[in-house]
């Protein structure tokens, strides 16, 4: 007779012993009724070998009985075999119902380490006394928190924290609204080529803006976000996730916008997705201003319109790259608006150049293999 060593569930084979007896048959009996080696026979009843699913209807069938009872008996001694899993197994489970841990860990946001200390780090992380009051988590209290009421996705939100705790841990001069406008100015120099844009983050910071760039979390839309860690400290994250120069242009601008008018101080500006969002009329105030104000600073709107308006309906390469010039901007700047404005975003798309290489050499960035070391 086998057993599962110290459990009452017996292995199967001591059921077939039972009807073998019943019948007053032997192994060879069965072996012959069921077409097998009488050694397949014998290692079953010795408890030695398992019950597949083909033996299970054979059996079903030579003792008339459905073949689900000896599936049923195998499972349930295998699962009285199995392991225990590993602690934590069940709470990284529930952390990860919401937020990619796993990713969060391999940017070093999070320390790799047991279920429990990761628990912990993420309720540091979120800022609050434990997880319980962490936004989305799967066995978070009921009462909703005023991200999730705002309906900040859970990798956004995560990603907004991390902006968040380096713009701690960074220092810069006091925030000036009047260089920071002249900064703006000298802006306008820079849109011409795409390495320019390695002076935007001495610029900000000059200005007393803290300026950070952190790679998005997989499955995620974050352009940027604006917010304020008190009312001299504005900060302006960015996730470069659309590594072209008009994307880079337009959101940074509108960001920049949200600081002009002091947007963000109460509760952060997150901005997914700006340049293909064509319906302004859906979006709230604070972001058609800003909208406005990055439009206007890549392309002047008016004249830009009106360039559109005389081409209309051939927009000629030849023509996009002497209007360019005409307005001094590089042309995948208005390339990119003139898709926008289009509604086509495969137009002109070679002129779109990388701008992330070059801005990340003077800026604090986080993600593409570079972590900040941050301590939780």
């Amino acid at each position: 007779m086998a057993t599962a060593d110290a459990t009452w569930i017996k292995h199967p084979g001591f059921f077939i012993r039972e009807e073998l007896d019943e019948r007053a048959w032997s192994q060879r009996d069965l072996a012959f009724i069921l077409g097998v080696p009488e050694q397949a026979v014998n290692m079953i009843i010795s408890g030695k070998r398992g019950i597949s699913p083909d033996m299970a209807r054979s059996l079903g069938d030579a003792f008339d009985v459905h073949p689900d009872l000896f599936a049923n008996l195998q499972m349930n001694f295998d699962m009285a075999q199995a392991k225990q899993p590993k602690p934590g197994v069940s709470l990284l489970g529930k952390m990860h119902v919401s937020y990619p841990v796993r990713e969060m860990v391999n940017r070093g946001w999070l320390v790799n380490a047991e279920a429990e200390m990761i628990n912990q780090q993420l309720a540091r992380f979120f800022e609050v006394q434990n997880t319980a009051q962490v936004p989305y988590m799967a066995h978070a209290a009921k009462k909703r928190s005023l991200y999730e009421e705002r309906e900040i996705p859970p990798a956004q939100l995560a990603w907004l924290f991390r902006v968040r705790q380096i713009a701690k841990s960074i220092s810069v001069p006091k925030y000036s609204e009047g260089r920071l406008r002249e900064a703006v100015e000298t802006m306008r120099g820079l849109t011409v080529a795409p390495e320019q844009t390695r002076e935007i983050p001495r610029l900000l910071s000059e200005c007393g803006v803290r300026f950070i760039i952190v790679e998005k979390l997989p499955n995620s839309k974050i352009d940027g976000v604006c917010f304020w860690l008190n009312e001299h400290s504005p900060v302006i994250g960015m996730s470069i996730q659309r590594d072209t120069i008009d994307n880079f242009w337009f959101v940074l601008r509108h960001e920049l916008e949200h600081i002009l008018l002091k947007h963000g101080r109460k509760a952060e500006m997150i901005d997914g997705d700006l340049q293909k969002s064509n319906d302004d009329a859906l979006e709230p105030e604070e972001e058609k201003v800003a909208n406005a104000a990055a439009r206007d600073f890549c392309v002047v709107t008016a004249k830009f319109e009106s360039f559109m308006i005389r081409k209309k309906p051939f927009y000629s390469e030849r023509d996009v790259i002497a209007y360019s010039r005409i307005i001094n901007r590089h042309p995948g700047i208005v390339v990119g608006q003139m898709q926008r404005y289009l509604d086509n975003y495969s137009y002109l798309t070679r002129y779109l150049s990388k701008v992330r290489q070059f801005v990340m050499q003077g800026a604090i960035a986080d993600g593409w293999g570079q972590i900040m070391p941050i301590s939780l």
